[in-house]
């Protein structure tokens, strides 16, 4: 026996490439690094069960996709606190936004489960089966989705385990000896062969998504719109100030606000569509796309606002709309003593009260089909939605609608109401600077002139005056563009002789056609819309 094998382990030189051991220190067995190959197969899995139902939900409803389910179901149960919040910090973006955290969040879950089926794969399996029944069970909760619609997230769920089982077998050690290059080598192929199918998975179920859009643009086009029996208010040129960075008086269909809950647009056929108007009626009425294209239609110019609008927000938007007068039809089913309210329901769920008054005084409230000349866009309500002068969009401006219940509003609630909003909705008084926005820094011209402009409306009364405020001067009147109607936004301008140069705020307030004058006070969107002055800070060169 040589001496070297007389020495205690411990005294042993290292292996070569092995870091050396202190002396007196005992070995112990290897600590487990972060199973990467595993995490990475996890998120594979995952991202294959959505994958096919995405793909496979372009054959069905637009929430039977799971992301959609998920996500409407999130929107519904969280409080409306949080849904305010959102909209405040994101606008119109929030939907994108809470898509990428849910993406976030579903990849850090999946990879987690990657890491666990390391180890445990048929764990690891059994948990992205319990994510692909969890999602089921949410799509089948959604309004519009019948047994079939979760057909796509069972066929992902389907697809998606054995695939996870296989990958995780492929990336663990194998338990007769392999050359290490030979392993890893077989690994990453089939590693990358899972990838490159995921990939094409989503490329089609892209492609099938981008045809489904150009189908439902196809059939829009296939309509023409009818000739209204009333056109609408000619828009005088004078109605646009001329101050360079205003918004345009009537906003285009590409550029209009769109705040509601439906985190996937839904895809309504035209032809089967209909509207069912029902409840404390004489007779019911059903009606189907065609019919209701036969109908007498009105012309109008008119400026929606949402109720979560901060104040100097730009969620309005001014457009010329066409439809069915909501009264013709009301008169048309005979409405019962007693009712106050009337329920409209879209085809996502979604539930709206509005005052029976509103939509049977002589204000034009439609049941529209047009949109600056155009068929509804498709995000915009198409193929029919509901369009009501004076009142806040939550209780009023109901999208791709298909029912009205004639009721009481102490026998029914809405969406927003049964969330801590007011039950009615009226629009206040509004006013913004759109010229400067915040922080900008102007140039004033050859005069030493600064040109100040806005936005401003209070729908049903229309907008008497616009006062501006510079710093902590008096209050100055601006010039009004040509008001079109009361139901239109109206623009204003200021001409700041002398403007001085440094840092600067501005503010406005304006004064109804009833004389009323916008308040000071603050109050946040909940439960009937921000109030307040719309004061901006801003600079002059």
């Amino acid at each position: 026996m040589t001496a070297s094998a007389d020495r205690p382990r411990d005294a042993q030189e290292p292996e070569h490439g092995a870091e050396p051991r202190r002396p007196g220190t005992v070995a112990g067995p290897p600590r487990p690094g972060i199973p990467w190959w595993s995490v990475l197969v996890g998120v594979i899995g995952g991202v294959v069960l959505l994958a096919v139902a995405e793909l496979l939900s372009l054959a069905f409803s637009s929430s039977s996709a799971p992301f959609v389910a998920v996500g409407g179901g999130f929107i519904d149960i969280i409080p409306p606190w949080v849904k305010d919040l959102a909209i405040g910090l994101f606008g119109t973006w929030d939907k994108i936004v809470l898509f990428a955290s849910m993406v976030a969040v579903y990849i850090v879950l999946t990879a987690l489960n990657g890491a666990l089926g390391a180890r445990r794969p048929r764990t690891a399996a059994v948990v992205l089966a319990g994510l692909g029944v969890f999602a089921t069970i949410i799509v089948l909760t959604r309004a519009q989705n019948t047994v079939l619609d979760a057909v796509p997230t069972l066929l992902g769920t389907l697809v998606a385990v054995p695939t996870l089982i296989v990958l995780l077998r492929a990336v663990r050690a194998p338990s007769a000896p392999l050359d290490a290059d030979e392993g890893w080598s077989r690994r990453r192929s089939l590693v990358g062969v899972g990838a490159v199918g995921v990939l094409a998975v989503i490329i089609a179920a892209g492609a099938r998504g981008v045809n489904a859009t150009r189908e439902v643009a196809r059939r829009a086009a296939e309509f023409t719109l009818p000739t209204p029996r009333t056109r609408a208010e000619e828009i005088p040129g004078d109605a646009q100030v001329e101050v360079e960075g205003m918004p345009p008086y009537v906003t285009p269909n590409e550029d209009f606000y769109r705040i509601d809950t439906a985190l996937a647009v839904p895809r309504v056929d035209p032809t089967t569509w209909e509207l069912r108007i029902h409840g404390l009626v004489d007779r019911e009425l059903t009606m189907t796309f065609e019919e209701l294209l036969a109908e007498p239609m009105i012309e109008k110019h008119v400026t929606l606002t949402c109720v979560s609008n901060s104040v100097g927000g730009d969620l309005a938007g001014n457009a010329t709309w066409l439809g069915v007068p909501v009264r013709t039809l009301l008169e048309r089913v005979g409405v019962k003593g007693g009712a106050d309210m009337v329920l409209s329901r879209s085809t996502d769920g979604f539930t709206a009260s509005t005052p029976l008054e509103a939509l049977t005084d002589d204000r034009d409230s439609l049941i529209a089909v047009g949109m600056n000349g155009e068929p509804l866009p498709q995000e915009h309500g198409y193929p029919v939605r509901m369009v009501v002068p004076g009142l806040y969009g939550y209780v009023s401006a109901t999208k791709w609608l298909t029912e009205l219940t004639v009721t009481r509003f102490a026998d029914d609630t809405a969406y927003w109401t049964t969330r801590g909003w007011s039950e009615r909705g009226p629009i206040k008084i509004a006013s913004r600077v759109d010229v400067p926005r915040s922080f900008d820094e102007l140039a004033p011209d050859e005069n030493g002139t600064v040109m100040l402009g806005g936005t401003a409306w209070a729908q049903q009364r229309g907008i008497a005056t616009v006062e501006v405020r510079i710093d902590d001067g008096d209050w100055r009147e601006a010039a009004l563009g040509a008001a079109v109607t009361d139901d239109t936004w109206v623009q204003w301008s200021l001409a700041w002789q002398d403007a001085t140069p440094g840092d600067h705020t501005v503010s406005v307030r304006a004064t109804d056609g009833e004389g009323e004058q916008q308040t000071e006070e603050r109050a946040k969107p909940v439960p009937n819309g921000a109030s307040g002055w719309h004061t901006i800070d801003f600079s002059v060169e």
